[in-house]
């Protein structure tokens, strides 16, 4: 039996990175959702089951340091990855303490990106460490 198609939501306030992270998931055969903002996202009535989220770490309105909690607050511990021009010790210990499911720079590998989706949602978020 074939599993369902991933399904990535990516939220972050820049219009191109959006789109770029669109087309990149997209071209591995993933379905593409984009936020420009957190509250966005949560206010998403629906979340599909094999999913992950991709959100940069500062963002208007609400940081996106506080998604993974947001979704779990919601029921939908949906597995985040954050990816940061911000790329320092304490956002990386943030990340971390937050549960994030992987921490990447801005610009993003897009091999690794695409490999860290697969494994976010294809493995127990309890064993999500990096």
């Amino acid at each position: 039996m074939t599993q369902p198609q991933i399904t990535v939501y990516i939220v972050d306030d820049d219009g191109s990175v959006r789109q770029a992270l669109a087309r990149l998931v997209q071209s591995a055969g993933m379905q593409a959702q984009v936020f420009e903002t957190v509250p966005e996202l949560i206010g998403l009535e629906h979340f599909t089951e094999r999913a992950c989220v991709i959100a940069d770490i500062r963002m208007p309105k609400t940081l996106g340091l506080e998604l993974p909690g947001l979704l779990a607050e919601q029921g939908h511990p949906l597995p985040v990855i954050f990816v940061t021009a911000y790329d320092d010790g304490q956002n990386r210990t943030a990340a971390k303490r937050v549960g994030a499911a992987r921490f990447f720079r801005k610009p993003v590998d897009g091999e690794a990106l695409l490999d860290a989706i697969a494994w976010a949602v294809d493995t127990n978020s309890d064993a999500l460490t990096w």
